[in-house]
């Protein structure tokens, strides 16, 4: 029987591509099923729930994007608590409060979109070794705020291995840290201040992904956090608060 596999992310490129790793990771049969925004994810869920009944097979696998035109991917996380599926989140974002509140919410592994595709990959099929997949980055970030001895459990959350049985356990426990509010230009992360800069030299998005050796969608991304970030609406406005802030 294939393996039931839910994707919710909204564009329909990185979509094509996520669908793309899932299938170069795993030698079971796939049976991919995406969704655009919460309200198809939910009717998805509910649909696979429906034809399965309580104990039937649902979803083993879901690929969840935080930033959806409908709502935030924390939401469904946390209506996906108790479910037997394997929760990864796709994301862009990197920083503390968006990765720490993920894995309380329930996610079992957090990978970033902008890695390369055979790096997706390899950090997918630690899913069959009972590993969560971590980009390194995240991997390198969550080591960085637990000290050694921790009293609580030192490593980070096991799966059952076998891809065709995929169970989760329950939620990891571990705290975000409370962090001063600093100003919003300062959140920008490396690859954002990159972007920032070719932006506010004119290059184009096409032009950006050939330089930075990144796909154009990933580009477009990083382009929406860094409008939301600075508040703003335009490349214009983005150019000369950068400028003033010394950004760029």
């Amino acid at each position: 029987m294939a393996v039931k596999v839910l994707i919710v992310e909204d564009n329909p490129v990185a979509r094509s591509f996520l669908c793309r790793v899932v299938r170069e990771s795993f030698s079971d049969g796939m049976e991919i099923t995406e969704a655009g925004d919460l309200e198809g994810a939910r009717r998805q869920l509910a649909k696979v729930e429906a034809e399965g009944g309580p104990n039937g097979p649902g979803f083993k696998l879901i690929l969840i994007d935080l930033e959806l035109p409908d709502g935030n991917g924390m939401e469904f996380l946390g209506e996906l608590a108790g479910k037997p599926a394997v929760k990864i989140v796709t994301t862009l974002y990197s920083d503390d409060d968006h990765l720490f509140p993920a894995l309380q919410r329930g996610a079992d592994g957090y990978l970033l979109k902008e890695d390369r595709f055979e790096v997706l990959v390899e950090e997918l099929q630690r899913i069959v070794r009972g590993q969560p997949p971590l980009s390194p980055a995240i991997a390198r970030r969550l080591l960085s705020h637990f000290r050694p001895g921790s009293t609580g459990d030192s490593g980070p959350m096991g799966l059952n291995s076998g891809f065709g049985s995929l169970t989760s356990t329950a939620s990891p426990s571990g705290r975000g840290v409370t962090l001063d509010p600093v100003p919003e230009w300062e959140r920008l992360t490396p690859r954002e201040n990159e972007v920032l800069t070719y932006l506010s030299k004119g290059f184009t998005i096409k032009e950006i992904a050939n330089l930075m050796g990144i796909k154009w969608f990933t580009v477009n991304d990083h382009i929406k956090s860094i409008y939301k970030k600075l508040n703003v609406s335009s490349r214009a406005e983005a150019a000369v608060l950068a400028s003033k802030q010394g950004l760029v």
